[in-house]
């Protein structure tokens, strides 16, 4: 699977818990039932690693979030924005700019142009504050 693959097939499963109250790994068992979403180590990684985070993500949403509150952001652009926040903070292997433009990419597949602007806005501004701290040490 490639890297955007895994990013789509965890978005899917990321997107599903905001809306059910299943374990993760009853999600899981339903996504492979689908069969339009692959479950491996890789989506396992991701998916649990941003749902162990999502308070302290919810948080940097709301942080940056001028326009709405959490409680009025769709589910769909919460599970984009959590991924992309969650990539940038604790994936190492991806870059800040490239889990932005990735992030951006799921919303331009599957929410509408507003809600993409709104989604890069939210990680552009988190990405400038970031470089911003990283220069001032």
């Amino acid at each position: 699977m490639t890297r955007r693959e895994i990013r789509d097939s965890a978005f899917k499963i990321i997107f599903e818990s905001l809306l059910r109250d299943d374990s993760v790994e009853e999600l899981y068992e339903i996504a492979e039932e689908i069969d339009e979403i692959t479950v491996n180590d890789d989506v396992k990684k991701l998916v649990e690693g941003v749902l162990s985070h999502s308070d302290e993500l919810d948080e940097i949403i709301s942080k940056y979030s001028r326009t709405r509150a959490l409680s009025r952001i769709s589910k769909l652009n919460i599970a984009i924005l959590r991924i992309g926040l969650y990539e940038a903070i604790y994936d190492e292997k991806t870059p800040v700019n490239v889990a932005i433009n990735e992030a951006v990419l799921v919303s331009k597949t599957y929410t509408f142009k507003e809600d993409t602007s709104f989604i890069n806005g939210i990680l552009g501004a988190f990405a400038r504050d970031m470089e911003s701290r990283e220069s001032n040490g």
